[in-house]
């Protein structure tokens, strides 16, 4: 028996890098969990043939169903539905309490509308599955973005910013984080300007002085100037930072720490945490992939067993 945590690991797109990671990994990832991978025996013998890699002896399975042919690189509706299957299964094993945690490996979404599947992403299922208002929110121990809003059009986020729902985001995501100073940035260049290019910082700023009386303590700060916030000047007094919106969040930090950073998903039942990149189909099966981000994530789902 071991007093090591089990987390269960779903293998993402076969087509991708995700199970070259696992295989890769398995020995440092063993030292620190028992890890448990959401494959079928078949198919990850296949995946090891195109690695010309061993499966190692402890490399323990539970079985998902399904078979294809694993094509390197490539978006089909098999690997799609086979990577929602992975993660389904890994969602249930945490739902008996059979694992303690769930790691994600990187999913395509485009693979995922062809096996039509009506989700946008991992968190986008644990929210709909779940029925919680799921935050994602990605980093590393230097810097953390939650994102207030996530896969939707950018014309779409402007009127997605009201006070009402901002209260709830952040007030969410002080239970998840703790007592933590959070820098919450504004929309518009500039963070309006007082009204001057756009009135959404109005709704932030109303926002940030409830979810300070409610928490009892000045935690929120902002809104803050978009184009200064991830200055070096300004992150040595913040961890955390909330974008209003995708890539106002995540183009600097894949900026700055592209290879450390992990996902991690807040105000859920479980526990899950992923890596931070994608299926990188263009290094599929060539043994270029990096583990940083994986290792990260599997560190971090431990951190939060209690």
């Amino acid at each position: 028996m071991t007093d090591l945590p089990t987390i269960a690991i779903s293998v993402g797109d076969l087509n991708g890098v995700g199970i070259e990671i696992a295989l890769k990994s398995h020995t440092d990832v063993s030292q620190i969990c028992v890890p448990v991978y959401g494959i079928n025996a078949p198919m990850l013998q296949q995946a090891a043939k195109k690695l010309d890699v061993n499966i190692p002896d402890d490399f323990y399975l539970f079985e998902v169903e399904g078979s294809f042919e694993i094509q390197a690189g490539k978006i089909s509706k098999e690997s799609g539905q086979y990577s929602y299957d992975s993660f389904i299964d890994a969602i249930k094993l945490c739902k008996a309490k059979d694992v303690d945690a769930l790691v994600t490996m990187p999913i395509n979404k485009e693979a995922w509308k062809l096996a039509g599947l009506d989700f946008v992403g991992h968190t986008d299922v644990l929210r709909k599955r779940f029925k919680k208002n799921a935050i994602m929110m990605l980093g590393c121990e230097e810097m953390y973005v939650a994102l207030y809003t996530e896969h939707i059009p950018l014309k779409d986020v402007a009127k997605n910013i009201t006070t009402e729902a901002l209260v709830k985001f952040l007030h969410d995501l002080h239970k998840s984080v703790g007592h933590k100073k959070v820098a919450v940035l504004g929309l518009n260049p500039h963070a309006g300007d007082n009204g001057v290019l756009g009135d959404e910082e109005q709704e932030i700023e109303q926002a940030i002085e409830i979810v300070n009386e409610l928490v009892g303590e000045e935690l929120f700060f902002g809104p803050v100037v978009p184009d200064i916030a991830f200055t070096p000047s300004f992150r040595k007094n913040y961890q955390y930072f909330v974008a209003m919106y995708h890539d106002q969040g995540l183009a600097p930090l894949k900026a700055l720490y592209f290879d450390e950073s992990i996902n991690v998903s807040l105000n859920l039942p479980i526990i899950r945490t992923s890596v931070d990149h994608g299926t990188a189909f263009d290094i599929a099966y060539e043994g270029k992939a990096k583990t940083l981000s994986y290792l990260n994530a599997v560190k971090s789902a431990i951190s939060f067993i209690g």
